[in-house]
């Protein structure tokens, strides 16, 4: 769970900047390219909703990678034996 949500999380942090410095020009139909390809032409609204998608798909990599640190921290139960010995798969 941490390594997809820092991978997620390097992913859209990398792919947004990689956007904004590729498409400075302003206008009102956005050709989005990024290293040299075209991707789309966007409008405004397009625009918007594109950023609200990486914004939330940014924030679900941080919160898999939190998951996966207290995960991680959190401690682990050991299974005990009762003095009775087990009892799956036995029947009385």
């Amino acid at each position: 769970m941490l390594f997809l949500g820092l991978l997620l999380i390097a992913g859209t942090a990398a792919f947004t900047a990689l956007a904004i410095s590729d498409n400075l020009s302003g206008g009102a139909g956005q050709t989005v390219s990024v290293l040299g390809h075209d991707i789309a032409t966007l409008g405004p609204l397009a625009l918007f909703c594109s950023g609200l998608a990486l914004a939330l798909i940014f924030c679900l990599g941080m919160a898999m990678a939190a998951g996966g640190v207290a995960h991680h921290r959190r401690p682990h139960r050991k299974h005990r034996r009762t003095a009775a010995g087990p009892t799956v798969g036995t029947r009385a």
